[in-house]
């Protein structure tokens, strides 16, 4: 929850291949106050069944840019180990995208929701609501 000297953050995934939500992919929470700052990792996540992480830490008092690091191989490659069982000669090797990282800045008081349209050979992003 943001506060009016914090911002916060909340992200779901959703599988544009299969148009459902993207279960069990892990999220990393990065932040840093100010360009020349280096980034610095609070904490991580899994989505759960819709997509989504709702247990991500809350930024701290003078955050200004956040970064969000969906580790999209190991959710590609589950995927399509479990295909294979059904159609082997149907998959291909890997996932194009091993990893998305997004980066955007943000102001104290507001809420920032950014979710990840993902498919194997794409990704996008916007801020939602």
């Amino acid at each position: 929850m943001s506060t009016d000297t914090t911002a916060s953050v909340s992200t779901h995934i959703l599988d544009t291949s299969i148009g459902r939500p993207a279960a069990s992919v892990a999220v990393s929470l990065a932040a840093r106050s100010g360009s020349g700052s280096p980034y610095v990792t609070l904490g991580a996540s899994v989505t759960d069944a819709d997509g989504r992480c709702k247990d991500l830490p809350a930024l701290p008092e003078g955050t200004t840019h956040v970064r969000l690091e969906f580790d999209t191989e190991t959710y590609f490659s589950k995927k399509q180990a479990e295909a294979q069982q059904d159609a082997p000669r149907v998959r291909d090797s890997g996932a194009f995208f091993p990893e998305v990282t997004i980066a955007f800045a943000v102001a104290p008081g507001e809420h920032y929701h950014v979710p990840l349209l993902l498919n194997p050979f794409g990704y996008s992003v916007y801020r939602g609501s």
